[in-house]
C-alpha cells in the first residue's frame, strides 16, 4: 500500500496499526531505549533511530508521516502546564512534514489538547499543518468504538496534501451496541491468561492515592484507561471490587487477594497482538511505561485505513 515514517513512535502502537492497515514503516524514532527494544523485537524490519528527534536532519521519502508527540503537558492526569517545552515538540513534526512532503499525515494525542487553556496550541498545530500544504481534519475518538476493550479517548489530526483535492473523513464506529461488532470486554482480551502470572504484575501496596478513586472493573466491562505508572495500574477483575466510603476514599469489599493488571495484560487491553514479546532489557516499571504510553493499535489501524487510496 504505502510507506511511512513514524516519529515519537514509542513501543510501536501506531506502527503496529499501520502494519495491520497494510502499510510499511520505513523509519521510526523515540528517545526511550526500552521503547526501542520492544519495538525492534516485535517490528524488526523498521529502521529505528533512538534519540532526540531534534538531532535527525534527514528522513526517508514516504507516503505517510505519523507522530504521537509526548502528551504530559496535555494529559488529564498529573501536572498540566501549557508553557512546558514538551508541549511544543509538534514543531519538530511540522519540520519533518515540510521536509518529507508526504501525501498524508496522522497525529495522535490525548483529548485534553482541546481544553480551553490549551486550545491555542491545538490551533497553532492546525495552522502550521495547513500552511505546510495540507487539508486537515481533527476529531476525538473513543478506542472502545473500534474494538479496544478500554475507556480511552484520543484526539487525532489527519491531513491530506492539498494538491490531491481530498479531505479526510474519520471512520464510523465499528464496535458497540447497534453496530457491526459487539464491544470487547476485559474477559475477551485477557480471560485466557493465568490469573496470577508471577513476575508480571506490580506488587506494591495499594497506597492512599491509589484508593482515592475506583480502579476496579469487572470481567464483562471495559477496562479503565491503561496508564503508564506501575503503581497506578488498575485492578484485575480477580480482585475484590471497591466501595466508596468517603470523598476520594475507597476500600476493598473483603480481604481476598487483590492485584493490578500485569504489563502483558495491559498490552492486550491496549490491543497489541497476543504474541507480542517483552525483551528482558529493562525492569517492570519500564514495561508498564511503554505500554501505557502507546496508541491502541486497532484504533490507529482504523484511522489509517480510512485514508482514501491516494498512494
Amino acid at each position: 500500500m504505502a510507506t511511512a515514517v513514524s516519529l515519537f513512535s514509542g513501543c510501536g502502537g501506531s506502527d503496529s496499526g499501520l502494519h495491520a492497515a497494510g502499510h510499511t514503516v520505513l523509519m521510526a524514532n523515540d528517545i526511550l531505549s526500552y521503547a526501542r527494544d520492544f519495538y525492534k523485537k516485535n517490528l524488526p524490519e523498521t529502521d529505528f533511530r533512538l534519540g532526540d528527534v531534534r538531532s535527525i536532519d534527514t528522513f526517508p521519502a514516504a507516503d505517510i508521516l505519523v507522530g504521537c508527540y509526548p502528551c504530559q503537558g496535555f494529559s488529564q492526569g498529573g501536572a498540566r502546564q501549557a508553557n512546558r517545552a514538551i508541549n511544543y515538540l509538534y514543531r519538530e513534526f511540522d519540520r519533518a512534514l515540510r521536509l518529507i512532503k508526504p501525501k498524508a499525515f496522522i497525529v495522535e494525542n490525548v483529548s485534553g489538547m482541546q481544553r480551553s487553556d490549551l486550545s491555542h496550541l491545538l490551533k497553532n498545530q492546525l495552522t502550521r499543518f495547513r500552511l505546510a500544504g495540507y487539508k486537515v481534519n481533527w476529531k476525538v475518538l473513543s478506542a472502545a468504538d473500534y474494538g479496544v476493550p478500554q475507556e480511552r479517548r484520543r484526539l487525532f489530526l489527519v491531513g491530506i496534501r492539498s494538491d490531491l483535492g481530498i479531505k479526510y473523513e474519520f471512520p464510523e464506529p465499528t464496535h458497540g451496541e447497534g453496530r457491526t461488532n459487539k464491544g470487547r470486554t476485559i474477559k475477551d482480551a485477557i480471560g485466557h491468561l493465568p490469573l496470577w502470572p508471577e513476575g508480571e504484575y506490580n506488587k506494591e501496596e495499594f497506597h492512599w492515592y491509589y484508593l482515592s478513586r475506583n480502579r476496579y472493573r469487572g470481567w464483562d466491562e471495559l477496562s479503565k484507561t491503561v496508564v503508564a505508572r506501575a503503581r497506578h495500574v488498575n485492578l484485575h477483575p480477580v480482585s475484590p471490587s471497591l466501595r466508596r466510603i468517603n470523598t476520594d476514599k475507597w476500600e476493598f469489599i473483603d480481604d481476598n487477594p487483590a492485584r493490578r493488571f500485569s504489563f502483558r495484560e495491559c498490552a492486550l487491553l491496549q490491543g497489541f497482538a497476543h504474541d507480542c514479546e517483552f525483551p528482558d532489557t529493562a525492569g517492570m516499571s519500564e514495561k508498564y511505561k511503554v505500554v501505557g504510553n502507546a496508541v491502541p493499535p486497532p484504533l490507529f489501524e482504523a484511522v489509517a485505513k480510512n485514508i482514501p487510496d491516494i498512494w
